[in-house]
């Protein structure tokens, strides 16, 4: 997933975060205890405060909440159809939606918004549904 994981980086979300969590320590063994292990929680990336953010800072009225192609100008990604369609392509949006761009685009913002929150974003429900 080369096209997505540049869009996660660019939020800083991704592997890098997992390999500096730490690892739980294991209970004495001489206390006859065995102390429940809880994971650590995954930290949340606010996307849509830096998003909000970048926004604020662009010279350009940029829509990312409901637009893929503003979404995509505001992480400094392509966003020309052929990029799109690429990432579409990735993502497997279904065949009938690839020939209409703009059934294309509504499937691909609500997927990359889902694929974002899934990772680790932190997305509200309303831009999900």
């Amino acid at each position: 997933m080369a096209f997505f994981s540049t869009i996660l980086a660019k939020l800083g979300i991704g592997s890098d975060s997992a390999a500096d969590a730490p690892t739980p320590a294991a209970a004495p063994a001489d206390t006859g205890a065995v102390a429940p292990v809880s994971p650590e929680p995954v930290a949340l990336v606010d996307v849509v405060a830096q998003l909000e953010q970048r926004a604020a800072a662009n010279p350009q009225k940029l829509n990312w909440r409901t637009s893929i192609v503003d979404l995509l100008k505001l992480l400094d990604i392509d966003s020309s159809f052929a990029a799109r369609k690429e990432l579409a392509t990735e993502l497997g949006c279904p065949a009938d939606l690839m020939g209409d761009s703009a059934k294309m685009n509504v499937w691909l913002h609500k997927t990359v918004l889902a694929r974002i929150a899934a990772n680790g974003g932190n997305v509200p429900q309303d831009l999900l549904d």
